[in-house]
């Protein structure tokens, strides 16, 4: 008998990337945490892993994005099929604490 959920979890392919974001630098530490979490969850609720995230802290911008001159930068490494990425990227983007992003594939 053919099991559908067998096939996918086959024809899922985990790739590693690595996601910098940076947060308005009005996040306090509960806040950041919050968006740590809410991406952990959106990762790990499509099967995927989310590594332990470096919080860089507050930095200035080489650049004013929606006004501000600097964010709180956290990094965090995470593993997800690839056509996931795109619906984590939509949500980031469409996010009012995140002022930016960038997600990047790691190679081995």
């Amino acid at each position: 008998m053919y099991d559908l959920q067998e096939h996918r979890v086959v024809a899922q392919r985990l790739r590693d990337y690595e996601i910098v974001f940076i947060l308005t630098p009005e996040a306090n530490e509960g806040e950041v945490e919050a968006a740590i979490e809410r991406i952990s969850s959106f990762v790990t609720e499509r099967g995927g892993t989310f590594g332990e995230p470096e919080v860089w802290g507050l930095r200035r911008l080489a650049y004013a994005i929606n006004k501000f001159m600097e964010g709180i930068y956290v990094l965090a490494r995470f593993s997800l099929d690839a056509s996931d990425v795109l619906e984590l990227e939509r949500s980031l983007t469409t996010s009012e604490d995140v002022i930016r992003h960038l997600v990047t594939k790691t190679i081995d």
